[in-house]
Protein backbone atom coordinates (compact mmCIF):
# COMPACT_ATOMS: atom_id res chain seq x y z
CA UNK A 1 0.00 0.00 0.00
CA UNK A 2 1.35 3.21 -0.84
CA UNK A 3 2.36 5.33 2.42
CA UNK A 4 3.08 8.96 2.73
CA UNK A 5 6.42 8.44 2.20
CA UNK A 6 5.55 6.73 -0.91
CA UNK A 7 3.62 9.83 -2.15
CA UNK A 8 6.06 12.28 -2.08
CA UNK A 9 8.56 9.70 -3.57
CA UNK A 10 6.63 9.49 -6.18
CA UNK A 11 5.80 13.07 -6.83
CA UNK A 12 9.57 13.75 -6.88
CA UNK A 13 10.19 10.66 -9.17
CA UNK A 14 7.63 12.63 -11.45
CA UNK A 15 8.72 16.43 -10.92
CA UNK A 16 12.44 15.74 -11.38
CA UNK A 17 13.67 12.21 -12.73
CA UNK A 18 13.43 10.51 -15.57
CA UNK A 19 13.88 6.57 -16.96
CA UNK A 20 17.16 7.26 -18.60
CA UNK A 21 18.86 9.41 -16.07
CA UNK A 22 17.97 6.50 -13.10
CA UNK A 23 18.52 3.83 -15.43
CA UNK A 24 22.58 5.44 -15.69
CA UNK A 25 22.35 4.97 -12.27
CA UNK A 26 21.35 1.49 -12.40
CA UNK A 27 24.36 0.46 -14.85
CA UNK A 28 26.96 1.83 -11.96
CA UNK A 29 25.71 0.03 -9.41
CA UNK A 30 26.26 -3.32 -11.24
CA UNK A 31 22.43 -3.46 -11.99
CA UNK A 32 22.99 -3.39 -16.02
CA UNK A 33 19.76 -5.17 -17.02
CA UNK A 34 16.62 -3.71 -15.18
CA UNK A 35 15.23 -2.09 -18.16
CA UNK A 36 12.04 -3.99 -19.39
CA UNK A 37 12.14 -4.84 -23.24
CA UNK A 38 12.36 -2.11 -25.99
CA UNK A 39 8.90 -2.96 -27.47
CA UNK A 40 6.66 -1.96 -24.40
CA UNK A 41 6.32 1.41 -24.74
CA UNK A 42 3.37 4.11 -23.30
CA UNK A 43 0.03 3.83 -25.18
CA UNK A 44 0.59 8.10 -25.22
CA UNK A 45 4.21 9.56 -25.79
CA UNK A 46 3.45 12.05 -22.59
CA UNK A 47 2.15 9.06 -20.24
CA UNK A 48 4.65 9.03 -17.47
CA UNK A 49 4.72 5.58 -14.54
CA UNK A 50 5.68 5.68 -10.92
CA UNK A 51 4.52 3.00 -8.49
CA UNK A 52 4.91 -0.34 -6.62
CA UNK A 53 4.65 -3.36 -8.70
CA UNK A 54 2.03 -6.14 -8.69
CA UNK A 55 3.25 -8.68 -10.50
CA UNK A 56 0.89 -11.63 -11.85
CA UNK A 57 1.38 -14.83 -14.12
CA UNK A 58 -0.26 -15.36 -17.61
CA UNK A 59 -0.25 -18.60 -18.80
CA UNK A 60 -1.37 -19.48 -22.38
CA UNK A 61 -4.30 -21.79 -22.79
CA UNK A 62 -5.95 -23.37 -25.80
CA UNK A 63 -9.86 -22.89 -25.72
CA UNK A 64 -12.38 -22.41 -23.07
CA UNK A 65 -11.56 -23.20 -19.40
CA UNK A 66 -13.66 -24.18 -16.38
CA UNK A 67 -12.83 -20.90 -14.85
CA UNK A 68 -12.55 -18.33 -17.86
CA UNK A 69 -9.60 -15.61 -17.61
CA UNK A 70 -7.93 -17.76 -14.18
CA UNK A 71 -7.55 -15.39 -11.46
CA UNK A 72 -7.53 -12.36 -13.11
CA UNK A 73 -10.66 -10.36 -11.92
CA UNK A 74 -9.31 -11.66 -8.43
CA UNK A 75 -6.11 -10.29 -9.14
CA UNK A 76 -7.48 -6.71 -9.97
CA UNK A 77 -9.81 -6.78 -6.82
CA UNK A 78 -6.92 -6.99 -4.30
CA UNK A 79 -4.83 -4.36 -6.04
CA UNK A 80 -4.03 -1.07 -3.78
CA UNK A 81 -3.32 2.23 -4.29
CA UNK A 82 -0.11 3.50 -5.99
CA UNK A 83 0.26 0.27 -7.32
CA UNK A 84 1.37 -1.13 -11.14
CA UNK A 85 0.20 -4.22 -12.56
CA UNK A 86 2.61 -5.93 -14.95
CA UNK A 87 2.40 -9.20 -16.54
CA UNK A 88 5.25 -10.88 -18.73
CA UNK A 89 4.85 -12.11 -22.27
CA UNK A 90 3.23 -14.77 -23.76
CA UNK A 91 3.25 -17.00 -27.42
CA UNK A 92 0.09 -16.41 -28.40
CA UNK A 93 -0.72 -12.33 -29.90
CA UNK A 94 -3.86 -10.90 -27.74
CA UNK A 95 -4.93 -8.34 -25.83
CA UNK A 96 -3.67 -8.71 -22.35
CA UNK A 97 -5.54 -4.80 -21.16
CA UNK A 98 -8.21 -3.15 -22.12
CA UNK A 99 -11.30 -0.68 -20.96
CA UNK A 100 -12.84 -2.94 -17.94
CA UNK A 101 -9.38 -3.85 -16.88
CA UNK A 102 -8.49 0.03 -16.26
CA UNK A 103 -12.17 1.27 -14.65
CA UNK A 104 -10.99 -1.58 -11.78
CA UNK A 105 -7.39 -0.41 -11.34
CA UNK A 106 -8.59 3.09 -11.16
CA UNK A 107 -11.48 2.25 -9.22
CA UNK A 108 -9.03 0.20 -6.70
CA UNK A 109 -6.31 3.39 -6.86
CA UNK A 110 -3.77 1.50 -9.16
CA UNK A 111 -1.61 4.03 -11.17
CA UNK A 112 -0.89 2.04 -14.20
CA UNK A 113 -0.14 -1.23 -16.54
CA UNK A 114 2.56 -2.58 -17.96
CA UNK A 115 2.09 -5.47 -20.23
CA UNK A 116 4.99 -7.38 -21.78
CA UNK A 117 2.26 -8.05 -24.89
CA UNK A 118 -1.25 -6.13 -26.42
CA UNK A 119 -3.85 -3.95 -24.88
CA UNK A 120 -6.82 -2.99 -26.76
CA UNK A 121 -10.66 -0.87 -26.05
CA UNK A 122 -7.82 1.60 -26.75
CA UNK A 123 -9.89 4.52 -27.49
CA UNK A 124 -11.85 3.96 -24.27
CA UNK A 125 -8.45 3.20 -22.26
CA UNK A 126 -7.67 7.20 -23.67
CA UNK A 127 -10.45 8.88 -22.21
CA UNK A 128 -9.38 7.34 -18.78
CA UNK A 129 -6.12 8.86 -19.14
CA UNK A 130 -4.66 5.72 -17.48
CA UNK A 131 -1.01 5.37 -17.80
CA UNK A 132 -0.49 1.82 -20.28
CA UNK A 133 2.49 0.80 -21.57
CA UNK A 134 2.78 -2.24 -23.92
CA UNK A 135 3.64 -3.18 -27.83
CA UNK A 136 0.95 -1.24 -29.32
CA UNK A 137 -3.33 -2.43 -30.33
CA UNK A 138 -4.12 -5.62 -30.99
CA UNK A 139 -7.94 -6.76 -30.36
CA UNK A 140 -7.82 -10.39 -30.03
CA UNK A 141 -9.25 -11.34 -26.98
CA UNK A 142 -7.44 -13.29 -24.01
CA UNK A 143 -10.30 -15.28 -23.09
CA UNK A 144 -9.89 -18.61 -24.75
CA UNK A 145 -6.03 -18.03 -24.85
CA UNK A 146 -4.94 -17.16 -21.48
CA UNK A 147 -5.46 -17.42 -17.48
CA UNK A 148 -3.63 -15.47 -14.50
CA UNK A 149 -2.59 -18.52 -12.81
CA UNK A 150 -1.20 -16.49 -9.94
CA UNK A 151 -0.83 -13.06 -8.94
CA UNK A 152 1.78 -11.04 -6.18
CA UNK A 153 4.20 -13.29 -6.68
CA UNK A 154 8.24 -12.48 -8.21
CA UNK A 155 7.96 -12.63 -12.15
CA UNK A 156 10.46 -11.84 -15.27
CA UNK A 157 9.25 -9.71 -17.73
CA UNK A 158 11.62 -9.81 -20.46
CA UNK A 159 14.57 -11.18 -18.44
CA UNK A 160 13.97 -8.85 -15.63
CA UNK A 161 12.84 -9.65 -12.14
CA UNK A 162 10.02 -8.05 -11.06
CA UNK A 163 9.36 -8.49 -7.65
CA UNK A 164 6.02 -7.18 -5.53
CA UNK A 165 6.43 -3.86 -4.31
CA UNK A 166 9.40 -2.79 -6.57
CA UNK A 167 9.85 0.56 -7.70
CA UNK A 168 8.10 1.16 -11.63
CA UNK A 169 9.04 4.38 -13.46
CA UNK A 170 7.82 4.45 -17.18
CA UNK A 171 8.22 7.26 -19.49
CA UNK A 172 8.38 7.30 -23.68
CA UNK A 173 11.72 6.34 -23.21
CA UNK A 174 10.68 2.38 -21.72
CA UNK A 175 9.90 0.96 -18.22
CA UNK A 176 12.47 0.52 -15.65
CA UNK A 177 12.85 -1.82 -12.39
CA UNK A 178 14.11 -0.37 -8.89
CA UNK A 179 14.92 -3.37 -6.79
CA UNK A 180 13.63 -2.05 -3.36
CA UNK A 181 17.07 -2.95 -1.62
CA UNK A 182 18.84 0.02 -3.79
CA UNK A 183 15.85 2.15 -4.21
CA UNK A 184 16.78 4.76 -1.56
CA UNK A 185 20.68 5.16 -3.01
CA UNK A 186 19.51 4.96 -6.79
CA UNK A 187 16.76 7.85 -6.18
CA UNK A 188 19.35 10.52 -4.34
CA UNK A 189 21.69 9.44 -6.92
CA UNK A 190 20.12 10.12 -10.07
CA UNK A 191 18.62 13.73 -8.29
CA UNK A 192 21.84 14.95 -7.91
CA UNK A 193 22.84 13.39 -11.57
CA UNK A 194 19.83 15.11 -13.07
CA UNK A 195 20.65 18.13 -11.77
CA UNK A 196 24.29 18.28 -12.82
CA UNK A 197 23.32 17.54 -16.20
CA UNK A 198 21.06 20.62 -15.99
CA UNK A 199 24.22 22.62 -15.31
CA UNK A 200 26.29 20.93 -17.84
CA UNK A 201 23.34 21.74 -20.45
CA UNK A 202 23.14 25.28 -19.67
CA UNK A 203 26.80 25.41 -20.01
CA UNK A 204 26.97 24.44 -23.51
CA UNK A 205 24.48 26.46 -24.43
CA UNK A 206 26.48 29.07 -23.37
CA UNK A 207 29.35 27.72 -25.44
CA UNK A 208 31.31 25.27 -23.49
CA UNK A 209 32.45 22.14 -25.74
CA UNK A 210 31.51 18.86 -25.08
CA UNK A 211 34.81 17.52 -24.24
CA UNK A 212 35.55 20.20 -21.50
CA UNK A 213 31.73 19.76 -19.82
CA UNK A 214 33.17 16.03 -19.75
CA UNK A 215 35.95 16.93 -18.05
CA UNK A 216 34.53 19.20 -16.16
CA UNK A 217 31.48 17.38 -14.77
CA UNK A 218 31.82 14.01 -15.25
CA UNK A 219 28.17 13.55 -16.70
CA UNK A 220 27.31 12.98 -20.55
Amino acid sequence: MTTSTDTELFATIRAQLYTAVVGDILDTLGRTHQFLPPEIRPLRPEMKLVGRAMPSVTSEVHGPQKKPFGFLTEALDQLEPGEVYITPRIVQPVALWGEILTATSQQRGAVGAVVDGYYRDTAQVLERDFPVFGWGTYAQDSSVRTVVSDYRVPVRVGGVLVTPGDLIIGDIDGVLVVPQEVEAEVIEAALAKASTENVVCKAIDAGMSATEAFATYGVL
